[in-house]
């Protein structure tokens, strides 16, 4: 969901199925999700910065598909009399009913979607005039669950546009529930698509109906707080996610006893946003607690895991020896309770890499990589492709770094192969496409750079990731690759609108920012508009003499870039052309590796 964030289902989540209001769903408000739970973006470079680490929750557990315990029965051996009359009441309980028997007994979804579709058009037809209908919003949220069990996510969207306006929730807590259930369901059809600020805005909605109805302190609304914060964090809003994860905890304090498995969750979460703002040391904290409460609850898988995001903790604070430690130990433990070549072995292995090449040890780091493949070309039954992916798109991390960017090519190509026909992996696909783009690019290869550059930032521009700094990292290395090309005027375009980007979200002091500020000069320069040019660079120079200083290299250049363009200027029109080569900023490439820390931990490398 989520800047990209690489985030990777985890291996205990069920497919994604349907889910199924029953009779008694009128009970009480909860999240109704059919999304899988958070788990952490992995690292893509081991020579910068880990990204935040794992922080699995409880909340985000997908439901059954039929929340009634018990054998599930087949569905009624009766036949329904096409003739009949829609507009009979008994007729669409009748068709919700054969809906429903018809997933529990795995006949089909698209009998099923008959029966559900007919079944909303009876209850509308019979609907009182006036009357929210709660049997009509019900069987709208059946049909759009069973449209994403088919994969058919667009067409889910408009049934919950819809049946989110039926109820009233002014009349009443199953009124209330029936619009929070739409909100979220909605909000994780449009995380299946990628489009993560509709799905974060549709899950605002739920909270706010659901901390109506329930008051601000029930312990129903901290699982969906915490289930929005985990959304948040994979839009690498956090901010957003500190305040809401903040809030789960107060909530969890008062109702739950202390060290309680509620508790580890929530500090598990606040570990992985603390991480992502560069607070190691709560991070580490909030760990140590999780670990705690664990252990004190026998969880020693879940112990294992925390200690490799206390790992991650210790290699990001460059406590080497302690990092080592704490991956061992997880690693001892899986490899016990899960075997030898389970993916959670692989991703231990995959740390351990990344913190040997880190401290110089480049055979064990290639050991290790070569281990973690071994276990991925030859997955244990139940291992996901996001998981396998994910895995592959860390280690070809280290083969670049490793100088060897056609194995890491490979690699990244196999990840991206893994993921394609996967819902909701867009933003994931597209920041592997972004770090191909880079590696084409510094192979010299610039029209395969173009390519991937302009497929992820259209996957990006479609699931609504196009105000993010990352973005504009990412059209400013797009519109590099167009310089080379000679795409003038599409170069001119990115470096615009990156402009524009990251004077929002960054500031215009921030180096990546000053480094578009001097590709789109040289490229106005370029175009014959010298005019534009001076006047950016002369708004740059100033920046630095009054807020950066002078000290920087760059000062320099820039300062005699101007110069030439003011002589320039003041000649007759007879312009001498320059090579593109010599007017792109010669930053440019320091700012490829300088960014690389932004990239690394988000998804990209560049």
């Amino acid at each position: 969901m989520p800047g990209l964030v690489s985030i990777k289902t985890p291996p205990e989540a069920p497919p994604l199925g349907i889910t199924i209001p029953d009779d008694n769903h009128h009970q009480q408000i909860r999240p109704n999700s059919a999304r899988s739970e958070l788990l952490n973006p992995k690292t893509t470079s081991p020579a910068q910065r880990r990204p935040p680490s794992p922080a699995p929750s409880t909340s985000r557990a997908k439901p059954s598909p039929d929340r009634i315990p018990g054998k599930k029965k087949s569905p009624e051996k009766l036949v329904v009399d096409e003739s009949a009359s829609l507009d009979n009441p008994d007729l669409g309980p009748f068709l919700l009913k054969l809906a429903r028997d018809t997933i529990a007994t795995g006949d089909g979804p698209a009998k099923a979607l008959d029966y559900a579709l007919r079944a909303s058009k009876s209850f509308e037809l019979c609907a009182v005039e006036g009357e929210p209908s709660l049997d009509l919003a019900m069987s709208l949220h059946v049909v759009a669950a069973i449209y994403c069990s088919l994969g058919r996510f667009e067409e889910a969207i408009p049934v919950l546009d819809r049946a989110i306006r039926v109820p009233d929730v002014s009349r009443g807590s199953d009124q209330a529930l029936a619009a929070f259930s739409g909100h979220m369901q909605l909000g994780d059809t449009h995380s299946m698509l990628g489009q993560l600020d509709r799905s974060i805005e549709c899950y605002k909605q739920g909270l706010k109906i659901q901390m109506e109805a329930l008051g601000d302190t029930d312990p129903r609304v901290a699982e969906t707080c915490r289930y929005l914060a985990e959304a948040h964090v994979q839009a690498m809003q956090f901010d957003e996610a500190e305040n809401l994860s903040k809030k789960t905890l107060e909530i969890h304090s008062v109702h739950s006893p202390p060290a309680s498995l509620e508790e580890a969750a929530d500090r598990r979460l606040m570990a992985l946003v603390c991480e992502a703002k560069g607070d190691y040391e709560s991070a580490l904290e909030h760990l140590v607690l999780a670990s705690m409460a664990m252990i004190a609850h026998g969880q020693e898988n879940e112990v294992a895991a925390i200690d490799v995001s206390i790992g991650n903790i210790y290699m990001s604070l460059s406590r080497f020896d302690e990092a080592v430690f704490s991956y061992q130990k997880a690693l001892t433990v899986f490899k016990s309770s899960k075997g030898d070549n389970h993916p959670s072995v692989a991703s231990v292995f995959v740390r351990l890499a990344d913190l040997y090449y880190k401290t110089g040890k480049l055979r064990e780091s290639r050991s290790y990589c070569e281990n973690a493949l071994r276990i991925y070309a030859k997955p244990v039954p139940g291992t996901t492709a996001e998981e396998i992916a994910s895995g592959m798109a860390e280690i070809s991390a280290i083969y670049e770094s490793f100088n060897e960017p056609e194995e890491a090519l490979k690699l990244l190509q196999k990840a991206m192969k893994l993921l394609e026909d996967k819902p909701g992996q867009q933003s994931t696909i597209a920041g592997i496409e972004a770090r191909m783009g880079v590696m084409f690019y510094v192979l010299g290869r610039y029209e395969e750079a173009w390519s991937s550059f302009e497929s992820a930032v259209s996957k990006l521009r479609a699931s609504g990731e196009k105000k993010s700094a990352i973005f504009g990292v990412l059209l400013n290395q797009m519109g590099l690759a167009c310089v080379q090309l000679f795409k003038i005027d599409e170069a001119a375009e990115l470096f615009e609108e990156a402009r524009e980007i990251l004077e929002q979200e960054c500031g215009p002091c921030h180096q990546d920012t000053l480094g578009v500020y001097s590709n789109l000069a040289a490229t106005y320069d370029a175009m014959g508009r010298v005019e534009d040019a001076i006047e950016i660079l002369e708004y740059v120079l100033k920046l630095r003499e009054e807020k950066l200083g002078t000290a920087n290299p760059d000062f320099d250049d820039e300062k005699r870039r101007l110069a030439d363009l003011l002589k320039e200027a003041g000649r007759s029109r007879n312009k001498k052309t320059k090579s593109l080569e010599n007017l792109i900023d010669p930053g440019s490439r320091r700012t490829k590796k300088e960014a690389s820390k932004k990239w690394s931990a988000f998804g990209f490398r560049t």
